[in-house]
């Protein structure tokens, strides 16, 4: 009896320690680190976003950066991605003075999670925590009495007010960009007095709680339909003051999200990367459907619908890797997004570039719409209306204008690139004559224009042949072409023409800014055409040829001092010679030496740039992060493989950090990706397999992946020149895909 009670003591003691083990053990969530890249190299930092995966509510507090020592207030909502926000919120125990509306506070012992986010307020040391829900989110504040306390409520527009409806009970509206948006709030502690900077124009308000200490709750609810429905989204989602169990759902709900990819070894620092990457790659686009309605600006109406209706999205930025990625992790969402970008297109009659909750923004170039929507289809994602997406990209081709930061009909710029192929540029000091150029800081951007329509062109051709539209197929190919109308051989460079088919001079590859080219420059752009490779490889005289110029763009120099360049080109941060890993056109450039039959040389370029740019601190993204868009890149990245060319359903191989990254499938399948010997020196991949089957291509299909299995690497110190260099082995090219 004796022995048998020991045994269990024992078995008892080794269960709990194994339980307490997996209790410290870090869950997804804890190795992200939303600070990452809080300081901008030179453009925006991001921001430590407190938000539900793809939902309304984004909340993050409002300082220059994450150096900056004050916090200026709170946004009950992040509208759109880094430039819109709604009703500014912040407690303040301090005496009222007319600088009081707008005097930020200093902060210090901050705590930054995707689920939660607390800080230590101003002198006095009032305690904000924040916890959010998808239309909704509650603040619990902790004031230390003896001081007056307040919260501060203040419109970001100028149009809005607020009303105190009870004791306990606020509600406020704020008109922005033709639109509307409505706030309902309570209290779980009475309001003794109210105190509006402008009793004519209550647009900002001091909710007074006395001077006793007291932890205070304000929970809220965001509508773009009405009072009402603020009130029901709050109701629905926080019906009781219970702040830990908002913050506790949140947290479920982040390692839900971010367990999609199991990764294992590597360092902490490189968990930290890859996870908050992974969190970045949750914040867009996101649903504005409150319950059953929405409200479109599109067409300034609210619908019915039981559909989510999704809106953010910065195309130019987020069709290279982060649309892909979530076609791999979340394919109904990414069909409810074109769904949503097709209801768009019904409501307002154009597919829109950047899909804003206050309507298209036509910002950068291109018409990605119809790259994403290809990829999609051609991955397998057939529960949207093919037929009229394809209208209105079609329609954005031919009908609409495809000057930058442009919406309406076509211009006379728009007729001559119908007829001649190209998009003409304007020689150094020649004026503007079209009124529809923006003269001032984007100009014509000729030869990218040229390029970004080639390739939506080409993708409008895969639709037309999935529609069995032999002309409009036709049409588009020979459209696909017209970036070659634009290449100089005895250059070796995508180059301007003016109207009259003369290549413009002066030009400098380095320095030829928006004139001709999108935030970068000539070597960034001669590798944009990833819908034709092979046809590029063929314009620069064969692949030999093609990789002596790759080579040389990650050495050639900047050709005058670090700031002199960087005055003419802001954007292209991250530099490594000529290539720009701080912008989304160089994402998939070091993946083209697997079309050159040097993968090995990809594997060293994507370690390398890997290590030296996204690192776990302040400083540890080269660029704008666009909310996804360069997340995405790191995600696919760090696993070993990248999407380059949306719209054909295969990934070029990299090399995976991690020895172990595990995908997990809707319908229960996973795609797992294991590296056996890998370490920071061990980067060159050895061998492969796929299934068990021996895998001497540099490259993998999306149908390999999403029937799961298992892709396995050998690692060595030593690149194995051998390995994916024979031309069989690259990976399939355009012509090869759309004549399969």
């Amino acid at each position: 009896m004796t022995k048998r009670i020991l045994l269990f003591t024992a078995l008892f003691v080794l269960l709990l320690q194994t339980a307490c083990r997996r209790a410290q053990q870090p869950q997804p969530v804890d190795y992200v680190d939303p600070t990452i890249g809080g300081v901008g190299i030179l453009l925006q930092p991001t921001r430590p976003t407190v938000h539900l995966p793809h939902q309304m509510i984004r909340v993050h507090p409002m300082k220059n950066d994450q150096l900056d020592d004050r916090i200026r207030y709170f946004p009950l909502t992040n509208a759109s991605h880094r430039t819109l926000w709604l009703f500014a919120f912040m407690p303040w125990d301090e005496k009222i003075t007319p600088e009081s509306w707008t005097e930020p506070l200093v902060f210090d012992r901050e705590t930054t999670t995707p689920y939660y986010y607390a800080a230590t307020l101003g002198d006095h040391e009032c305690r904000l925590e924040f916890a959010p829900e998808k239309k909704s989110g509650i603040f619990r504040i902790t004031f230390r009495g003896g001081q007056p306390q307040y919260l501060r409520l203040t419109t970001l527009h100028p149009q809005g007010a607020f009303r105190i409806a009870g004791p306990r009970t606020i509600s406020g509206y704020e008109t922005f960009e033709g639109m509307k948006a409505w706030l309902y709030a309570e209290t779980d502690a009475d309001i003794t007095a109210r105190i509006y900077r402008d009793e004519h124009h209550p647009d900002a308000v001091m909710l007074d709680f006395g001077d006793r200490p007291l932890t205070v709750s304000f929970r809220y609810g965001i509508s773009f339909i009405s009072e009402e429905q603020a009130r029901e989204n709050l109701l629905q989602e926080i019906p009781d003051n219970d702040f830990e169990k908002i913050k506790q759902a949140a947290r479920q709900t982040w390692n839900s999200a971010l367990s999609q990819i199991h990764v294992e070894g590597g360092t902490p620092a490189q968990q930290r990367v890859f996870h908050t990457a992974l969190y970045r790659t949750c914040e867009r686009m996101v649903d504005i459907n409150e319950y059953g309605r929405y409200y479109s600006h599109y067409d300034r109406q609210v619908h019915e619908s039981d559909r989510p209706f999704y809106v953010d999205n910065w195309l130019w930025d987020t069709y290279i890797a982060h649309e892909p990625l979530h076609i791999i992790l979340n394919p109904r969402r990414v069909t409810d997004r074109i769904r949503s970008y097709i209801s768009m297109y019904r409501q307002g009659g154009t597919i829109p570039s950047f899909a804003l909750l206050t309507g298209d923004w036509p910002a950068m170039t291109g018409n990605y719409a119809a790259v994403w929507m290809a990829d999609a289809w051609y991955k397998g994602l057939r529960d949207f209306d093919l037929e009229t997406a394809y209208e209105g990209v079609r329609k954005n081709s031919l009908d609409q204008t495809l000057l930058p930061w442009n919406n309406g009909p076509k211009t006379p710029l728009d007729d001559f690139y119908n007829l001649h192929g190209y998009f003409p540029g304007l020689p150094p000091g020649e004026q503007e004559t079209v009124p529809q150029v923006d003269t001032g800081w984007e100009k014509r951007q000729s030869v990218a224009v040229t390029t970004a329509n080639s390739y939506a062109d080409w993708c409008i051709a895969l639709m037309a042949g999935e529609l069995n539209l032999p002309d409009d197929r036709a049409l588009f190919l020979d459209r696909a072409a017209f970036y070659r109308n634009v290449f100089r051989h005895d250059k070796g460079f995508l180059w301007p023409k003016d109207r009259d088919g003369n290549w413009i001079e002066p030009f400098d590859p380095r320095f030829a800014g928006r004139e001709y080219f999108t935030e970068n420059n000539a070597y960034t752009f001669l590798w944009d055409v990833r819908h034709d490779l092979e046809g590029l490889f063929l314009l620069l005289g064969g692949r030999p040829q093609a990789e002596a110029r790759l080579d040389q763009l990650f050495r050639e120099g900047l050709g005058k001092s670090k700031w002199d360049f960087w005055t003419i080109l802001p954007d292209a941060t991250g530099m490594v010679g000529q290539f720009s890993m701080g912008n989304e056109p160089s994402f998939h450039i070091p993946y083209i030496y697997n079309y050159l039959g040097s993968p090995w040389k990809t594997q060293k370029r994507i370690r390398m740039l890997l290590d030296a740019f996204f690192t776990d601190n302040l400083f540890g993204i080269p660029g704008d992060e666009d909310g996804g868009g360069m997340s995405a890149f790191v995600v696919f990245s760090m696993m070993g493989f990248f999407p380059v060319t949306p719209g054909i359903p295969v990934y070029a191989i990299g090399s995976p950090v991690f020895d172990k990254a595990a995908i997990q499938l809707p319908g229960g399948k996973s795609f797992t990706i294991t590296a056996k010997n890998n370490s920071a020196e061990n980067k060159y991949i050895q061998s492969a397999s796929l299934n068990g089957r021996p895998l001497t291509k540099p490259w993998f299909t999306h149908t390999d992946l999403t029937e799961g299995g298992t892709l396995e690497f050998i690692m060595g110190d030593r690149p194995n020149k051998q390995w994916g260099s024979r031309a069989e082995d690259a990976p399939p090219s355009a012509i090869d895909f759309i004549n399969r």
